[in-house]
C-alpha cells in the first residue's frame, strides 16, 4: 500500500475549480432530453434536484465514502469491478489528497454551489429552473445547454489536469445511475461517521476504516477461493 500523507480538513476549492467539477458533474449524470435541443431549446440534458447534485458532489470530493459505497454494493451483487475500483483508490494517496470536505446539514453533506452556477449561468453552459407546486418545496432542475456539453467535452480532450473528475465523475455517474436523490443520501447516511456529525460542521472521513473494509473483504476472498 502506498504510504499516505495527514489528510488536510480544512482543504477547500476555488469557485473555479467548483465550476468545472459541477459541470462535469451534470455533463456526466444528467438525463438527455428528446431531441437533443431541437425545437428552437438550447438545453441537450438535463440533471434534476439539488439533493441528487449535491450527494453526486460528495462521492466525488470525498473519495473514502465512495469507496466504503462501492464495496457494500460489492457485497450485496459479488460484482468483482466494485472491489476493484474500490481497492485502486484505496491503494492510492487519494482519499487524502484528493478529499475535499462538506458541511453537514438537516438533510446530509451540502455545499453552497451559487457561484459555481453564477459562473456556469454567465457563460451559458448550465441552466437552472425551480420548480413546484403551490405549497410545496420547489425542485431544482439543472439544464446543460449543448454550449455546456460542447465545452465539456472539449475539457476532456484538452486538458489533462481535469483528468482525475473527468474520471471520477464518470464513475460516481455510472454508479448512480437510475437512483434518485433520496436513494444516495440514504446510502450516505448509512456511514455513522456522516450521520454523527454535527450540524454545520465538516463531515469527518472514513479513510481508515474504509481500508480496514477492504483487508477483510480482501481476506474473505482469498478464504474463498482456497476452500473452492
Amino acid at each position: 500500500m502506498a504510504a499516505v500523507s495527514t489528510p488536510d480538513i480544512s482543504r477547500e476549492t476555488s469557485r473555479e475549480q467548483d465550476a468545472v467539477r459541477i459541470l462535469l458533474i451534470i455533463s456526466a449524470a444528467a438525463t438527455p432530453i428528446p431531441g437533443d435541443g431541437a425545437g428552437g431549446s438550447d438545453w441537450v440534458a438535463v440533471l434534476e434536484s439539488q439533493v441528487r447534485l449535491q450527494k453526486l458532489d460528495f462521492w466525488v470530493r470525498n473519495p473514502d465514502y465512495f469507496s466504503i459505497a462501492l464495496m457494500q454494493e460489492y457485497q450485496e451483487t459479488s460484482d468483482q469491478r466494485l472491489f476493484d475500483l474500490a481497492q485502486s483508490i484505496l491503494d492510492s494517496e487519494e482519499p487524502e489528497v484528493r478529499r475535499y470536505p462538506m458541511l453537514r446539514y438537516l438533510f446530509g453533506a451540502w455545499e453552497r454551489l451559487d457561484d459555481a452556477l453564477a459562473v456556469l449561468r454567465s457563460a451559458g453552459l448550465v441552466v437552472r429552473r425551480r420548480r413546484g407546486a403551490v405549497g410545496t418545496r420547489a425542485q431544482s432542475f439543472y439544464y446543460l445547454t449543448r454550449r455546456g456539453r460542447e465545452v465539456a467535452e472539449r475539457i476532456v480532450r484538452e486538458h489533462p489536469v481535469f483528468r482525475y473528475f473527468v474520471d471520477r465523475t464518470r464513475l460516481v455517474a455510472d454508479f448512480t445511475d437510475g437512483r434518485l436523490g433520496t436513494h444516495l443520501k440514504e446510502l450516505q447516511y448509512r456511514q455513522e461517521e456522516y450521520r454523527d456529525t454535527e450540524l454545520r460542521q465538516r463531515i469527518r472521513p472514513v479513510t481508515p476504516r474504509a481500508r480496514a473494509l477492504l483487508e477483510e473483504l480482501g481476506r474473505a476472498d482469498d478464504g474463498g477461493r482456497r476452500s473452492a
